[in-house]
């Protein structure tokens, strides 16, 4: 499968390296404004690949994306002092109106993934400016949330993060709902797990975990300006299920109806996701305190939604 990846970056050219690393495509064509930022990142990229899979990685321009099966979307601006939430939205939203009507003219059949921020609303805009059916168009939504709470949850359990089942829904942001009440190790309910090992899951471990999930890019941004090897990791992952039609179970954003019926609000929940791109939920039980956080965090998207469009 040929990638497309618009905008090479730290984070596109990051989920490059990663798709290098875990050979899922054939070909990754890099597209950016500054084709000398993309012929460099191209070719720093082909130089990893004797150490990893015989790919060809190239830069190239929007006709370069033909036949592409997947085409990820990370290109953006970034936020200026001063500048509001909704002012960088606006900026971003007409970075997309540049970018996604190439690409539907020379991959109308691909799946787009986006990653630029805020990724809820971005991926709302890419939907409408697509016309493509639910689920063509997914966003990078909670994966890196929910794979930041299995590793904590893993680290103190001292169990591999790949056992533990835990997921991280609604919006990739402040208002993200962690879904304590479902997580599992190895099939075994995560409280009596814990409970059985002699590492219980007492309020302050939550807080904790809660703290290094929701405030982490607040840290790594502050360390180094962004985050880009996590994120770059989990585009590789959701790019990989989609060119090998793997049908995993991903925590991705799709619009989605039922939070309000006048607007599809873009939110992530635990989707199928194959070579069609993201389709049915595989909805977790949820207690009370979850859903009524999950509906909180709904309207805090569909609120930037709204406000995005004008009201």
């Amino acid at each position: 499968m040929k990638v497309g990846i618009v905008g090479a970056g730290m984070v596109g050219a990051t989920a490059a390296h990663a798709l290098v690393l875990r050979g899922s495509c054939d070909e990754i064509v890099l597209v950016d404004r500054n084709r000398e930022l993309a012929d460099a990142q191209a070719e720093d990229l082909l130089h990893a690949t004797p150490f990893a899979h015989p790919l060809r990685v190239r830069a190239g321009d929007y006709d370069d994306l033909a036949g592409a099966g997947v085409v990820v979307l990370a290109a953006g601006v970034a936020q200026r002092p001063g500048e509001t939430r909704l002012e960088l939205l606006g900026r971003n939203a007409e970075v997309f109106a540049a970018i996604v009507p190439p690409v539907l003219e020379h991959c109308p059949d691909a799946v787009l993934l986006v990653a630029t921020n805020p990724v809820d609303v971005m991926t709302d805009v890419a939907a409408r400016l697509s016309g493509f059916p639910a689920g063509q168009v997914l966003g990078s939504g909670t994966i890196l949330d929910t794979a930041r709470f299995r590793a904590l949850i893993g680290a103190h359990l001292d169990v591999s993060p790949k056992s533990v089942h835990a997921n991280v829904l609604g919006e990739h942001g402040d208002s993200e709902v962690p879904c304590w009440s479902s997580a599992a190790v190895g099939g075994v309910p995560l409280a009596a797990y814990a409970a059985r090992i002699g590492r219980p899951i007492d309020e302050a471990a939550r807080q904790r975990i809660d703290d290094g999930v929701r405030r982490a890019a607040y840290r790594i941004i502050a360390g180094k300006g962004a985050t880009w090897f996590g994120i770059g990791a989990g585009l590789a992952r959701l790019v990989h299920a989609v060119a090998t039609d793997e049908r995993a179970v991903l925590t991705v954003s799709v619009p989605i109806a039922g939070f309000d019926p006048a607007i599809e609000v873009p939110l992530s929940l635990p989707r199928i996701v194959g070579a069609h791109g993201a389709t049915e939920a595989v909805m977790p039980d949820l207690d009370a305190a979850e859903r009524e956080a999950l509906a909180r965090s709904a309207g805090i998207i569909r609120d930037a939604v709204v406000a995005l469009r004008g009201g």
